[in-house]
């Protein structure tokens, strides 16, 4: 770890604020609770010439409920009063679950939703100290023309690996923008692209203000595991999150996301047409042949990328199975 660098520290009273200065200040870096953006400014990954810190501004630390019941969380809410909100933990588990994983407990304290759902992507190119990134002629997402997981192609591989986001994406949550040209709201899956480098949809001056998590998503069970090196602290190789809804004997709705494993967390297609069928293991074969299709792990860990699809593929089973159980 290098010294921090010097830059300016903005102290915004609003979210219009902080997109107009981030508007003006492109190299400028939003900062919430810290714990990924810090250590990649010690890193030399990041070198931003201002940070706009968020901790003023009250509404992006609210939990709110809509009159029609939908859940709407601020983007700086810590992981820990995410777990800790009543409102949540009886709606919603599944978010508390995947909160409860995401790094350890002294993590939690500072890291946001926001945060989480923005973290940068990683690969073991690109999350190490300066000097070993440029001996090895840095890489195709910082500074450098190659990728070194994929030296023949043209993009960036890097794994997104946050643990709240395919949790949000079952449930069918909306993404609250706000930016210079005013509000907007957009399916969460649609904040996220598939490039390494760039996976965020943002604009510039942009920034993720809450998430809206739909009353009607009561109706589902849900659930997230992942896999990882340690049992703590560790990003997922491979996290999925489920969410089903049971008609008796047969499977009325299914939604399987997944994190560690692509660019962007990635909501399956296909998994409706399941519905209609019992969870038995042709029904769990033919789940798997969907996230085996669609999930696109690279050598972007220390693990390798046959052995995260296989995981992704054994957790999306293993979790079906025990939801529609208990549904």
């Amino acid at each position: 770890m290098e010294p921090l660098p010097q830059f300016s520290i903005l102290h915004p009273s609003t979210a219009d604020e902080a997109a107009r200065m981030r508007a003006e200040n492109p190299d400028a870096r939003f900062l919430a609770g810290g714990t990924d953006l810090m250590v990649n400014i010690r890193r030399g990954i990041e070198r931003p010439s201002a940070v706009i810190d968020l901790g003023g501004i009250a509404d992006l630390s609210s939990v709110s409920m809509a009159g029609n019941g939908d859940l709407r969380i601020g983007a700086s809410v810590t992981l820990d009063r995410l777990i800790e909100d009543e409102s949540i933990v009886s709606r919603f588990p599944v978010l508390v679950e995947a909160a409860k994983q995401v790094a350890g407990s002294t993590h939690r304290t500072m890291a946001t939703v926001g945060g989480n759902l923005c973290l940068d992507t990683r690969c073991l190119f690109y999350n190490q100290s300066e000097w070993w990134r440029q001996s090895n002629d840095y890489c195709l997402k910082h500074r450098g023309e190659v990728c070194h997981v994929a030296p023949t192609g043209k993009r960036c591989h890097a794994a997104f690996s946050g643990d709240l986001a395919p949790a949000l994406l079952v449930l069918g949550a909306e993404a609250e923008i706000v930016g210079p040209d005013g509000t907007r709201t957009i399916p969460l899956a649609d904040l996220y692209r598939d490039d390494g480098a760039d996976h965020l949809t943002l604009a510039n001056g942009e920034l993720l203000t809450a998430v809206t998590v739909p009353a009607a998503s009561q109706s589902f069970v849900a659930g997230y595991e992942k896999n990882r090196v340690r049992g703590g602290i560790d990003f997922p190789l491979a996290g999925v999150a489920v969410a089903l809804r049971r008609d008796g004997s047969s499977l009325a709705g299914l939604r399987v996301a997944l994190t560690g494993t692509n660019s962007f967390p990635l909501l399956i297609d296909g998994a409706d047409d399941l519905n209609g069928g019992t969870v038995d293991e042709a029904l769990l074969d033919a789940l798997q042949k969907l996230v085996m299709k669609q999930v696109q792990p690279m050598r972007s860990t220390l693990t390798a990328s046959n052995y995260r699809r296989t995981v992704a593929c054994a957790l999306a089973r293993r979790l079906t199975a025990r939801l529609f159980a208990q549904a």
